[in-house]
């Protein structure tokens, strides 16, 4: 049975706010430099990648700023189209934020926990899954 994604009406405003975040580090309003990434995650951050790879903050870090170095370079543009977002609030300040990414042919489900701190968002924990079939929705 395919999961209720919804977003209760009082979390409409957040929902909103890190829609505009994700694809996380696709956005190079929000920052492209070490600094900016770090600013944006949580000492403790960690991610799950498609392939089930468990990669920390530094490595995460090193991996984006060597890409938005090439990329300013070669001014490369990701094809992707994210959509079916939905929020859940976790405890104080604290939101799950689920979504689906299209790229090309592969589909992924996304779920990244953010925290909202004194001056702005900080993200906790990201995880991406690559839908193999998508039958049993």
């Amino acid at each position: 049975m395919k999961p209720w994604l919804t977003t209760e009406s009082n979390l409409r405003e957040v929902l909103q706010e890190l829609r505009g975040r994700e694809p996380i580090f696709h956005h190079p309003e929000l920052g492209t430099t070490r600094a900016d990434f770090e600013r944006a995650t949580e000492e403790g951050f960690w991610e799950v990648g498609a392939s089930g790879r468990r990669y920390s903050r530094s490595h995460v870090v090193d991996v984006l700023e060597d890409r938005h170095q090439v990329a300013s370079h070669l001014a490369l543009e990701d094809a992707w189209e994210a959509v079916e977002f939905a929020c859940r609030e976790l405890g104080s300040d604290t939101y799950l934020l689920t979504y689906t990414l299209l790229q090309g042919q592969r589909k992924t489900r996304r779920a990244s926990i953010w925290r909202r701190s004194a001056d702005d968002w900080k993200i906790v924990f990201h995880q991406g899954t690559v839908v193999e079939d998508d039958t049993s929705e």
